[in-house]
């Protein structure tokens, strides 16, 4: 009885959506990464991406962008890899009552036996969690419901609402104890039904998301479409299903040329809308069950956004990239942007314009870049905040390699942000939103932002002899198993030069090579000399550079020694791996700066053939593209790129669709030149 009961309770709580109609859904695609095998599917009330994982570590997730949330269970280690199957694509599923929306999905997979361990039904932070460290809070756990053909986990959230269900019902095999068994076949099959309470975000359709000059680039496509809300954009599926400052500033920064502009207001709107009262850009927001739990740990209630405010570098991604916005746009436009309103999402129902909230941002700005400008030192640099070990984009815990000040924030944001500064307020743009004391900060932007640019990049200048680089690169080579001859035989007879990855609290640079470079071609204006050396010193072949068949790597600590060189290996997620979206930030900061008048020819020459190599091996992993990040191994005589998180050294493992790894729908290879260019 209790298992024909389950199996009705099952079937009553869902109702096929479009059941009479079999159009496709508005959006449905399918992506696999390394062992993930990734479906997304959008309509209506419905947005879900279901991942299979394959190995001997298999499981089933779904994320929602409804609350960021998810259901998933992992099933216990198989002795043999098995390997999933989507039968049939995820379809919309409603709940009878209206409350809840998921999808239906029919897959197998050559296992023997599947043994469920664990079911997390809650925020995607909790599955995330459980992924990485094996933990989650108690109050979100959800029992198994076995009956005859289904297992199911269902609960409400913690507040009432309604909240998550999970439903695997066996076509092919049986349910043995708690485990499913295999048929005759040797095969597993299962219908998968998953469900959220959450409430639905109103999608940004393609047709009002993307303009004419948006590359023909379907994959990409469908990756921003599944990402693009008129609330916000999300940073990427499945781990990541919310709003994240700084992946959107830099998504619609580098989008900007093919986006539409009510895309490019929505995306800078849901920045506005989490600034703080000081001015700060929210680096991430906790919402749905996570906010419940937050909010209650706290001491209060309700489910209103817990929004963090940790990171820095965001703090100085705004004013440029609005600014870039406003002057591409005309006056027209810029002057009804500035005065239309937001809703705060912290306090739901009050109104701010964004010109008075792009104020109070460069307030910010100029209260803590003027130490520095009146007193240039490493001290007065713009660190991240204490007790903290990051702080901008590498924000794992060894991201910045143990320093304190970035190079990114310090020498490429800061100034640009002041710059920004400066330009708006000479424009006379910003005049509605300021006060008598503002405009005295105001009068001294653009000086500020000379200091930053003279002063500040120095400081992270690493000069090493040739015979010391050579060396290093030789030991470094060898502990990977990787050549060293060209990258030897890149260095030439000048010394090595390259800006430091960060500085730690000793005023010591931490001698990484890094990608950051990028920031300050997009940003700001290196003298030709600078230019030139900078961008030499990253497209040399790695290990002296990070150059490989298998993309750019974003960091390589050839020359920081053993300990740092362990804790940047190819399994760490800000170690000597490939980003897709700083490949795109480098292409697009050189396309900048062949903007330029004057540069000497050597100079234009040489960056002209660091685009081409660059963009050579931009093409030769455009499978990965929308992809967060992959690794590498050495093999054939090629470095070849690996899916992150297929290795047991992995530390997590890649979203498989990323909003800024969306980019190069605007960042396209150029049509060759050999005159000056116009910058996008």
């Amino acid at each position: 009885m209790r298992a024909l009961k389950l199996a009705t309770a099952v079937a009553a709580a869902v109702l096929l959506l479009g059941a009479a109609s079999p159009r496709a859904p508005e959006l449905g695609f399918q992506l696999v990464e390394g062992q993930n095998l990734n479906a997304f599917v959008r309509e209506g009330q419905v947005a879900a991406h279901l991942l299979l994982r394959s190995g001997k570590d298999p499981r089933v997730l779904v994320a929602f962008p409804a609350g960021n949330s998810g259901v998933g269970v992992w099933f216990a280690p198989l002795d043999s890899a098995a390997v999933w199957t989507l039968d049939h694509a995820p379809i919309p599923l409603s709940s009878a009552d209206g409350l809840m929306h998921g999808i239906k999905a029919v897959a197998s997979i050559d296992a023997a036996r599947l043994v469920p361990k664990q079911a997390v039904l809650s925020n995607v932070r909790y599955l995330r969690d459980y992924q990485a460290v094996g933990r989650f809070p108690s109050e979100v756990g959800a029992q198994a419901q076995i009956g005859s053909d289904t297992i199911r986990y269902a609960r409400k959230r913690i507040d009432g609402a309604p909240g998550y269900d999970l439903a695997l019902r066996v076509i092919d095999g049986k349910i043995e104890g708690e485990s499913i068994v295999a048929g005759r076949g040797g095969r597993i099959r299962i219908e998968i039904i998953a469900l959220t309470g959450d409430a639905a975000l109103t999608p940004l359709p393609l047709n009002h998301l993307l303009n004419a000059r948006a590359a023909p680039d379907p994959a990409a496509r469908r990756a921003l479409a599944f990402l693009s809300y008129r609330e916000k954009f999300l940073a990427g599926s499945w781990r990541f299903n919310t709003y994240f400052g700084r992946d959107t500033l830099m998504s619609v920064r580098l989008l900007m040329p093919a986006l539409q502009p009510a895309a490019v207001e929505a995306g800078l709107g849901s920045v506005f809308a989490r600034l703080s009262d000081g001015g700060e850009v929210a680096h991430e927001e906790g919402i749905g069950e996570f906010a419940v739990l937050q909010n209650r740990n706290g001491g209060g209630s309700g489910d209103g956004a817990e929004l963090d405010y940790g990171m820095i570098d965001d703090d100085y991604m705004l004013a440029p990239i609005v600014g870039d916005y406003l002057e591409a746009g005309g006056r027209h436009r810029a002057t009804a942007f500035l005065a239309s309103t937001v809703e705060s999402a912290a306090r739901p129902g009050a109104q701010s314009s964004v010109g008075s909230l792009l104020v109070r941002n460069l307030r910010f700005v100029l209260k803590q870049a003027a130490p520095f400008a009146d007193a240039p030192s490493f001290k007065t640099l713009v660190a991240i905040k204490p007790g903290r070990m990051s702080g901008e984009w590498r924000d794992s815990d060894e991201g910045l390699g143990r320093g304190i000040y970035a190079y990114d924030v310090n020498a490429a944001l800061v100034p640009a942000a002041l710059a920004a500064a400066d330009r708006l307020y000479r424009s006379g743009q910003l005049g509605a939103y300021l006060t008598a004391e503002d405009r005295a900060a105001f009068e001294r932007a653009g000086a500020m932002a000379a200091t930053w640019q003279a002063k500040a990049p120095p400081l992270f200048r690493v000069t090493i002899t040739p015979p010391d680089a050579a060396n290093a690169i030789k030991a470094y080579a060898a502990t990977l198993d990787v050549p060293s001859a060209a990258a030897v035989a890149a260095l030439g007879r000048a010394p090595l030069s390259f800006h430091a990855l960060s500085i730690d609290a000793g005023g010591k640079p931490v001698p990484i090579v890094n990608s950051d470079e990028g920031f300050a071609l997009l940003f700001t204006r290196p003298t030709p000399a600078d230019l030139d050396r900078d961008v030499a010193a990253l497209m040399r072949p790695f290990p002296a550079g990070l150059m490989t068949n298998a993309g750019l790597l974003v960091a390589n600590p050839a020359f920081a020694g053993r300990a740092a060189q362990a804790r940047f290996t190819p399994g760490a997620y800000h170690g000597a791996v490939v980003w897709s979206w700083q490949q795109a930030l480098l292409a697009a900061g050189i396309e900048r700066q062949l903007g330029r008048q004057d540069l000497p020819v050597p100079v234009r020459t040489r960056l002209i053939a660091a685009q081409t190599a660059l963009w050579r091996v931009i093409g030769a992993t455009r499978g990965l593209q929308s992809s967060e990040l992959w690794s590498w191994r050495y093999a054939s005589g090629r470095y070849q790129p690996v899916a992150f998180g297929a290795g047991k050294a992995d530390v997590d493992e890649s979203n498989a669709a990323q909003l800024w790894s969306t980019v190069y729908l605007a960042v396209r290879p150029p049509v060759a030149a050999t005159g000056p260019r116009k910058s996008r």
